[in-house]
């Protein structure tokens, strides 16, 4: 939902082809994931900024996935076991730097911070509107929210203006799941363990990807600190071991993450560190589940009911 459906939700088949989406940003698929090639806000005035009028009037339509989902959950057999969550990412820094472009997102909070203030804050108004119409229409399990604020090597910015500009808006955003009594998980790349303290603080249960090649973000060792307070989901680092390793590589890799992850009985959700890029050999990616004890055939066993079950809905539910 929101706008990571534009960008990991529409695929396109060939590099170089467009979409828009309903913010006004514009997305090309280049290397195989999409990329915004325009900024609706970049370059414009600060009063331009302020006037940008934000998607309201779409919720329904932004929402009208979550309805199929909802609704093939009850018609599954009585047996199967369901997860069902509402993305409302990404929710207040990276939403506004794809409206306004990473340089003057990052200038406004050096020279203009109070425009920056008064973006951040109707950013996170629309992911506290759409959170609300999802967790009011739909028996959610989770609530899924999202901010990239770090790169691979530290955050984007000090952890003081973290704290000063974001902290406080994404704390409303987490505060809606917590009134439905939901987890929240919580989307972020890169080395961000010096703002996981807080994000505990305002009510994170859930972290992901855990980009386990980044400065201070081993899993084991999050796990050592962190792990009586939060879930983890991810760890399978996707930049060299799922891509380059070897089939043994990975599945070494995998059952000590999942032995040392769940050492004290839980608390992880086995994952990669991001998509699985599209150059990982399939060995690897069974290699992955194998460890996890699902098998191959497993697999193409769900793979085909998906596809029927999405046929089924084509066509109007007629089997």
């Amino acid at each position: 939902m929101n706008n990571n459906y534009a960008m990991e939700g529409i695929v396109h088949a060939h590099d170089g082809e467009r979409h828009g989406d309903d913010w006004g940003i514009v997305w090309e698929r280049r290397f195989g994931f999409n990329q915004i090639v325009h900024f609706p806000l970049q370059g414009a005035a600060p009063e331009q900024v302020l006037a940008y009028r934000f998607p309201e009037e779409r919720l329904e339509q932004l929402l009208a996935p979550m309805q199929a989902l909802a609704d093939a959950t009850v018609r599954e057999d009585a047996g199967s076991r369901h997860f069902l969550g509402c993305d409302v990412s990404p929710c207040v820094f990276e939403m506004y730097w794809r409206l306004r472009g990473m340089e003057d997102a990052l200038l406004d909070i050096a020279a203009a911070p109070d425009l920056a203030r008064a973006m951040f804050r109707r950013c996170a108004d629309f992911a506290i509107r759409l959170a609300e119409a999802a967790c009011a229409g739909f028996d959610l399990d989770w609530l899924w929210t999202g901010d990239d604020v770090a790169s691979q090597q530290a955050l984007i910015f000090s952890p003081a203006t973290w704290r000063a500009l974001i902290k406080p808006e994404l704390a409303r955003v987490f505060a809606v799941g917590k009134r439905y009594g939901l987890p929240i998980a919580y989307h972020c790349c890169g080395a961000l363990r010096p703002i996981i303290p807080d994000l505990i603080e305002i009510g994170m249960d859930v972290l992901n990807p855990v980009q386990s090649a980044c400065p201070g973000m081993d899993p084991l060792s999050l796990k050592r600190e962190f792990g009586r307070q939060i879930a983890f989901m991810g760890g399978v680092d996707t930049q060299y071991l799922l891509p380059r390793g070897s089939e043994i590589e990975v599945r070494r890799a995998t059952a000590r993450l999942i032995e040392g992850m769940t050492a004290d009985g839980g608390g992880y959700i086995l994952a990669a560190s991001h998509s699985i890029p599209p150059e990982t050999p399939e060995a690897n990616i069974f290699a992955l589940y194998a460890e996890a004890g699902v098998t191959r055939e497993e697999i193409f066993d769900r793979a085909a009911a998906l596809r029927a079950r999405r046929r089924q809905a084509a066509n109007g539910g007629a089997a």
